[in-house]
């Protein structure tokens, strides 16, 4: 008998949901609008005195209260059971870190937004899961508990302080707003952490395992210590200044990136699924790719070939020509060396198409979000096309000739309109981690 393979078609995964809480914005409305008019988020910090500091500026996130009620509320357990009316309540705020009422908060947002909660009653709970990646956790929660310690003993030490920190809380914390009993993890990749949930979440759909994830990251980490940490390591800049200015991916006068907060939080849906509710789609993820570069823990490995072989690989899996892309949504830190580097590897993987490919930057405007930072990329990558428009790269007044040599289009300072078929997204992370992303129409 003739030998019949039991492998099945791989199911293609949609995006049918957004939700972002950012420097730029406490919506994703609010945030792609900030992108596209090239809108800076970035300012001194507030969050503590960092007189003193070599870097006293960071991309916080401003006005946001998570417990403000939700334009309608929601009923992920079926009609006719208890509405969820707020991601979060005010007794949450002290039992829940700020990284969870960031990515909490852009969850419901992006549930919400794909209109799952009007089908609850026909879907499986067992077929939804979550995949909200964190960089480092609930770092200003361990620095604020390691002080009331020290002052007060341990019966000082807050019975929470576990949920406060532990990364994988928010994840867990979605899945019970949301009603989510399929898989629920959390991924710790540095600054590629959500590029690397987003990918695996959609390779869970694909296989059938799951029919909807929701997926993303969030960080919170503007901390003395963070912010101390990093300009010890003379990674951030210190255009204490001019704060709006200071994140300049590929400028000849970068001089570090700045830290950001936030989350970004899209829900993925198996395509079918997705059409049999009637479901807006934004884009389909076709591709992931993710690699090691097995040379630094701190910077990339010359010329970026890791990261290369990241977008490669998302390609292949996409069963995309790089000719076919229209953007490229970069990691671009505005790191002396980092952008550099990364442009390198864009323009080998895009050499037949440096002509007519646009590549920006969002973290010159956004600051550098670490575990919410892929998920962020994604988001550009998916509005650019629907929207038709690619954000700029601002502050970008004089090119490092390293990098203007390669021909690539960097997008200085003003969106540009095109027709964005496909794009990729890049988010590579310390230890010499890296994840890619390919979405396009579907």
């Amino acid at each position: 008998m003739p030998h019949r393979s039991t492998t099945q078609p791989r199911r293609r995964v949609v995006i049918t949901g957004l939700g972002a809480v950012t420097p730029c914005g406490n919506t994703a409305a609010e945030t792609w609008a900030a992108l596209v008019a090239g809108r800076s988020g970035i300012g001194r910090i507030t969050r503590f005195d960092a007189t003193g500091c070599t870097a006293q500026i960071a991309g916080e996130v401003k006005n946001f209260d998570p417990t403000r009620p939700l334009p309608a509320p929601l009923y992920p357990r079926g009609p006719g059971t208890e509405p969820l009316a707020q991601a979060l309540t005010p007794k949450d705020l002290k039992k829940f870190g700020r990284f969870t009422h960031l990515g909490a908060s852009a969850a419901v947002e992006a549930y919400a937004d794909s209109g799952l909660d009007a089908h609850r009653a026909g879907i499986d709970p067992e077929r939804l899961g979550a995949n909200l990646g964190v960089g480092l956790g609930g770092l200003p929660e361990m620095e604020a508990m390691h002080d009331t310690w020290k002052a007060g003993g341990f019966r000082k030490i807050s019975p929470f302080f576990i949920i406060q920190i532990a990364p994988n809380l928010l994840a867990g914390q979605v899945s019970v707003l949301l009603d989510l009993r399929g898989p629920n993890m959390s991924i710790a990749s540095a600054c590629a952490t959500s590029g690397h949930a987003l990918g695996e979440a959609a390779a869970a759909i694909a296989r059938g395992e799951v029919d909807v994830m929701i997926a993303g990251g969030a960080e919170s980490t503007v901390t003395p210590l963070a912010i101390g940490a990093f300009a010890q390591m003379r990674a951030l800049s210190t255009r204490n200044d001019a704060p709006e200015k200071a994140s300049r991916p590929y400028d000849k006068g970068r001089d570090g990136f700045v830290l950001g907060e936030g989350a970004v939080v899209l829900v993925l849906e198996e395509l079918e699924h997705a059409k049999q509710r009637g479901a807006r789609i934004y884009a389909e993820l076709r591709g992931y790719g993710a690699t090691a570069d097995a040379y630094h823990l701190s910077s990339l490995a010359p010329g970026a070939e890791g990261s290369a072989r990241s977008m490669q690989a998302a390609l292949k899996r996409a069963g995309l020509a790089a000719t076919e892309i229209d953007y490229v949504s970069a990691h671009a830190t505005s790191t002396p060396g980092g952008d550099g580097e990364e442009a390198a590897a864009m323009a080998n993987v895009f050499a037949e198409n440096k002509s007519a490919l646009h590549v920006s930057g969002v973290k010159s405007m956004t600051g550098h979000l670490l575990g919410g930072a892929g998920a962020m990329g994604v988001f550009s990558a998916v509005l650019a096309i629907r929207d038709g428009v690619v954000p700029p790269t601002i502050n970008l007044e004089n090119i490092d000739p390293a990098c203007g040599d390669l021909g690539l289009n960097f997008t200085p300072n003003v969106a540009v309109k095109k027709t964005v078929r496909a794009a990729l997204a890049n988010s590579f992370g310390f230890g010499g981690t890296n994840a890619s992303i390919v979405v396009s129409r579907v």
